[in-house]
């Protein structure tokens, strides 16, 4: 059984020659940013139109993190309204503890949410109702104490003003710091640290595609002037030769050891050309070394040099959610909102009951309730009844780009929604009560079941109650990846209501052969 709380899930491995496994953690968890309080590390990424908003994870080896809670968990804190774009919301947040409190900005691009500031003792939470900041004008939002204890806001542009962060009020005019590397474009991301006797200034450049990139530059004042590496970029795979692409928006940490590392986003494509990644942009670890007073960062590769400290690995996750507890997991995901009415766990208890606003995962408001796909191959299956109304089991990229079974009306149906066209892919007659419903992905082993098809497929079906499994449909993965729908996101899969109150007993999430 799985109850709110903490994760007990390891996102990350250990290799079998002394090396970890990346992604670290593993689906959609891009624009990393982490601190070290002792020998605790924690760590906070992007998390858009999904609430709740900016998973809050914890490691004492920054290779297995657990995720202990979400910043933004109440209506209070973030306000999404159905109009909030597929890839809109709840942009980069920045992660630091300073003075005995753990402080986080972000931007919220919706509803003219703007920067928000957010402060907590204890980062599993409760986190405090955002501060908003109006004069910081730019995403990407970063927040460093100076010796003087000035606090420095600096964002995308890249930009820098003073700021009070208790009131979120700026206390001067906007300074231009660095536009990164001679005609770079998309400078963002920006990361000021302290180490030595200078500041250094970190950023993202060339967008989160292809060209990602990551430079820095360094000062002997927080406001500058900065001079740039002269090995700039200090870490970017641009092409599509490696299988860790599109590396970018990191943030630095120390260790306890004074051993330095680096988190950033990267994606791992698949299949034929132009390659396809279907998970979103993924958490990475990368070892850090310092020459003539800057960092520098080798290739990310699939399997690294491991820590030189105890390893701390996390029992493996339950593969099922019985929705026996007073509440949901932090894990679980809805799209925009979950209002108290539209989700219960009580009104039938050992079920999860959804009430439908929107009618398919094809609307803005759909009442949805998921998880982030993890690994490349895996199964998921859930148990509706479906005597309160229809509901299934979707595989969500966005509104325009989704697969999903869906039971309800005496029958089963596969839909396949692909941008414009929407269509019933297959259909079947089912008892009345309770039906079985799955859906495989198989990833890297897709080429071999399936040749042609893409990153991966997706198998959806039935059990039928003598436990005979039926096979209704078989889907092509390349639709629900980046490079067909575009955006900044990766897949979900959940449960959701199409109509009426259907009930869900539980939902099983299993990774195939323990595959990243």
């Amino acid at each position: 059984m799985t109850v709110a709380g903490s994760d007990t899930a390891s996102t990350g491995r250990r290799g079998g020659t002394g090396g970890f496994v990346n992604p670290v953690i593993p689906g959609l968890h891009p624009d990393p940013s982490v601190c070290r309080v002792g020998d605790d590390y924690y760590l906070a990424c992007s998390s858009f139109e999904y609430f709740p908003g900016v998973p809050i994870f914890h490691s004492r080896d920054l290779v297995h993190w657990q995720q202990i809670g979400n910043v933004l968990d109440r209506p209070s804190q973030l306000v999404l309204p159905p109009t909030t774009p597929a890839s809109g919301g709840v942009y980069a947040p920045t992660l630091r503890h300073h003075d005995g409190r753990f402080w986080l900005v972000v931007t919220n691009v919706a509803d003219g949410g703007g920067t928000l500031i957010c402060t907590a003792t204890d980062p599993a939470g409760p986190w405090s109702d955002p501060v908003r900041a109006p004069g910081v004008a730019g995403i990407d939002p970063d927040l460093v104490w100076d010796d003087e204890g000035t606090c420095w806001c600096t964002y995308a542009g890249i930009e820098q003003v003073r700021i009070d962060p208790w009131t979120g009020r700026v206390l001067g005019p906007p300074r231009r710091l660095w536009s990164g590397a001679p005609g770079a474009q998309a400078p963002e991301a920006p990361h000021l640290y302290r180490v030595g006797g200078h500041w250094y200034l970190m950023i993202a450049e060339g967008g989160t595609e292809r060209g990602h990139a990551v430079s820095i530059a360094r000062a002997t004042a927080p406001d500058g002037p900065y001079e740039p590496c002269p090995a700039n970029p200090i870490l970017t795979h641009r092409g599509t030769d490696r299988p860790v692409q599109n590396t970018g928006h990191a943030d630095l940490v120390e260790a306890a050891d004074g051993s330095w590392w680096m988190v950033l986003l990267g994606v791992r494509p698949q299949g034929g050309t132009p390659g396809w990644h279907v998970l979103g942009r993924e958490t990475f670890l990368a070892p850090v070394t310092w020459a003539d007073g800057w960092p520098v960062v080798g290739p990310v590769e699939p399997v690294m040099t491991a820590p030189p400290w105890p390893a701390y690995p996390l029992p493996p996750p339950p593969v099922r959610d019985d929705f026996d507890g007073p509440s949901l997991h932090p894990r679980w995901l809805s799209v925009r909102s979950r209002p108290a009415g539209d989700c219960s766990l009580t009104q039938r208890p050992g079920w999860l009951t959804l009430r439908a606003r929107g009618a398919s995962p094809d609307a803005p408001d759909v009442t949805f309730v998921g998880r982030r796909q993890q690994h490349l191959s895996c199964r998921a299956r859930t148990s509706v009844d479906p005597s309160g109304g229809r509901g299934g089991l979707a595989v969500r990229l966005d509104e325009r780009h989704h697969y999903e079974i869906e039971a309800g009306d005496g029958e089963v149906r596969v839909v396949a929604r692909i941008g414009s066209v929407l269509a019933t892919v297959a259909t079947r007659p089912v008892a009345e009560g309770p039906v079985l419903l799955w859906v495989e992905m198989l990833g890297t082993s897709a080429e071999q079941w399936y040749p042609g098809k893409g990153p991966d497929v997706l198998r959806f079906g039935i059990a039928q109650s003598d436990g005979t499994v039926v096979e209704l449909a078989t889907l092509d993965g390349r639709y629900l990846s980046t490079e067909v729908a575009g955006g900044f996101t990766g897949r979900v899969i959940g449960m959701y209501a199409a109509a009426g109150s259907p009930a869900f007993d539980w939902f099983d999430y299993e990774p195939r052969d323990d595959e990243q």
